[in-house]
């Protein structure tokens, strides 16, 4: 019973710091990276569907993206959701080849993008100590129920929160190492 409750927890908490990676991956940094269009989608035929499922997207070189669509009548529609998007990217069209050239960020735009990783690495930290919270709750009820007893119970929180401070650290990592991505110019 305890043990699921752990194996629950565990899962719970990769989740978050998946979602950590995948929002971190939205953060743009200096170089090209494919990831950083993962949260374009395109209008194609009244449904909007992401960048990846109707174009190639490939690096260039170190500062400039390729994007190849699928359908050559698809080029304005991509264009058009790469400009919407808040990446502040500008997509140059050449015939069915798009190229879009990764700004140099600047000192303040390095700090906004800084202080939105610490916010996202905050956000996944609270998402962590509420799945702690759940699962201390969950063991409480069974030593209400009288399903374990106070031994079990002192024991199960405490694995539950070394469990915690695993994850807590896996995200302090994460944003220690996004954070010097940044900084790199």
């Amino acid at each position: 019973m305890i043990e699921d409750i752990k194996q629950d927890t565990q899962e719970r908490m990769t989740k978050s710091v998946e979602a950590l990676g995948n929002n971190f991956n939205k953060i743009r940094t200096g170089r090209a990276h494919p990831s950083i269009l993962d949260g374009v989608s395109v209008n194609y035929y009244g449904a909007d569907t992401p960048l990846n499922q109707v174009a190639n997207v490939s690096v260039l070189d170190a500062r400039t993206l390729s994007v190849s669509p699928w359908e050559k009548q698809m080029t304005p529609e991509i264009e058009k959701a790469i400009m919407k998007s808040d990446l502040g990217l500008n997509p140059v069209t050449t015939g069915d080849l798009m190229r879009i050239p990764m700004p140099p960020l600047t000192e303040e735009t390095r700090k906004g993008y800084i202080k939105q990783a610490r916010s996202e690495a905050e956000g996944a930290r609270v998402s962590i100590r509420n799945v702690r919270r759940d699962a201390i709750g969950d063991v409480k009820e069974l030593l209400k129920e009288k399903e374990i007893g106070e031994d079990d119970d002192r024991r199960a929180q405490d694995d539950i929160q070394k469990i915690t401070d695993k994850f807590v650290a896996q995200v302090d990592a994460a944003l220690a190492a996004k954070e010097k991505d940044l900084m790199e110019i």
